[in-house]
Order: structure tokens, then sequence, then C-alpha cells
């Protein structure tokens, strides 16, 4: 598998897979490289609808010879425990962002969440996130409420009555649950307009299937939710003894293949 910088050439590859609509996976095999790679280099780069090979490129070149430039930031500027690559951590982290994004979540949002997630302790100040992004602080502010209205992280003082950012084990558990009350918006403005469209007409017929769809998925994303909550604390040794590790392959080479359309966010 050939590594480096993406070529000219596989830019325009990139580009013309894009248009005759191929997953990003089958991108990545015709090139022989990584599915995150072509994900990343799609989504900082004007995303499925937009990107551009020849733009895609001045681009890299552009922010290449700032890298070279600036100063460490990022992972690369903070120590790293157990031994991690630094540079290895900081591509590892950009392409956790960019499947955040890929997901439906805003770009700052989605760089903050990464940061959160891949530090050992799993929370962290404003000005540590200032700081380890290279943002300004309204940035961070933004993205935070974002993050906290989604249930994806909370808020707690410290020692020193700090307000630090975290992101626990429950984190996801409670976004699920988050998700699927927001869809109990969705399916109560349906059933609303039944009544005012009036219960034979077309229209109320399709609001009512909404509703009754929408009602199925939301006590199943919460049933689901609340049956895989221990998975959320075990710990991965234990998991893979058990081979829940290796759990669902098949789904997930199945969301893999999906072609790269919007996703709708939670």
């Amino acid at each position: 598998m050939p590594g480096g910088r993406l070529t000219q050439q596989e830019r325009q590859q990139i580009a013309s897979g894009l248009a005759d609509g191929l997953a990003y996976a089958e991108i990545a095999r015709r090139l022989d490289r990584p599915t995150s790679t072509i994900t990343r280099e799609v989504m900082r780069n004007g995303g499925p609808t937009a990107y551009r090979a020849d733009l895609a490129h001045r681009a890299t070149e552009r922010r290449a010879h700032r890298r070279r430039q600036a100063a460490p930031r990022g992972p690369d500027a903070f120590p790293q425990a157990h031994g991690r690559d630094a540079e290895a951590v900081r591509e590892y982290e950009e392409a956790f962002t960019t499947v955040l994004m890929a997901s439906g979540m805003p770009k700052m949002m989605s760089r903050v969440m990464a940061c959160l997630t891949l530090t050992d302790t799993g929370s962290l100040t404003a000005s540590d996130l200032v700081q380890r992004l290279q943002v300004s602080p309204a940035s961070v502010s933004k993205a935070i409420t974002y993050l906290e209205e989604q249930a994806f992280v909370r808020r707690e003082r410290d020692e020193r009555r700090r307000e630090r950012y975290v992101v626990d084990d429950d984190v996801w558990y409670q976004s699920m649950l988050a998700s699927a009350r927001a869809l109990t918006q969705v399916i109560d403005i349906a059933r609303q307009g039944v009544g005012i469209l009036g219960p034979a007409s077309p229209a109320a017929a399709r609001l009512e299937n909404i509703a009754r769809f929408l009602d199925f998925v939301g006590e199943s994303t919460v049933r689901a939710a609340e049956q895989a909550r221990a998975v959320l604390h075990t710990k991965a040794d234990a998991a893979a003894r058990r081979g829940g590790a290796d759990a669902g392959p098949a789904a997930r080479a199945s969301i893999r293949e999906e072609t790269p359309r919007a996703r709708t966010p939670h």
C-alpha cells in the first residue's frame, strides 16, 4: 500500500470516482489507499458534491507550507503518554474528526469532540481546547454549547473551580437518548398535522406514517441503548475474551460500503 501524500493524479481519480457516485471504500481500493485517507481528503476539501482535484491539491500544498513555517501544534505540541507516536496521533485525530463530520456533525464541533475523546482524562478546560486546537475561545464556546445540547459532553468544576468539559463512558448512551427524545418532537408535530389536514387526506396519511415510523425507531433506539449500555463500561480485554470485539463485522462492512451521501445528524 503506497504511503505519503496524495498526488495530483490520485486527486483527479478521486474526483472522477465521486462524479461516478462511487463509495469512498471503492475509490480507496482503486487507489490502493486506506478508506480513511479518501474520506479525510474529500471532507477537508469541500465534501463529495464540491470536491475539485486542482483546488484540493493547491490547498494541500498551502497547508504543508504553513505547517513547515508554524510551530508544532495539536497532539505534536504536547507530551505523548504510553510511548505514542505524536504524528500518528495527529493523523488519527484528523481522521476521527473527518468521520464525525461525515456523520453530520459540524467541523468545529467535530474537532472539539475528537480532541476530548482522545485525551486519557476525557476532560479539558476551555483554555486547553483553545491551545490544542489553535482556535478562538468563542469557537470553543459555540462548539461546547452544541455538543452539550446533543448530550455529547457535560460540564463539571475541578478542585480549582475551573469549568471542565467531560466526555465519559456514558456519553454515547446519553446522546442516543437525546436523539430519541428529539424524534418525539417530530412525531408530535406530524400527528398534529393529521388533525389539521384531515385524516382522510393523502397528506395526513403521509404524516401519520412518518409518525408511526419515527415512533418505532425512537422506541427501538432507547431499547437498544439500554440493552447495550453495559458495553460502554466493559474493559476491552474482557470484551475480547468473550468475542465481543468481533461483534457485528457484517454490519460495519455494510456501513463502510455506503456511497458518500450526506447523513442526518442527531
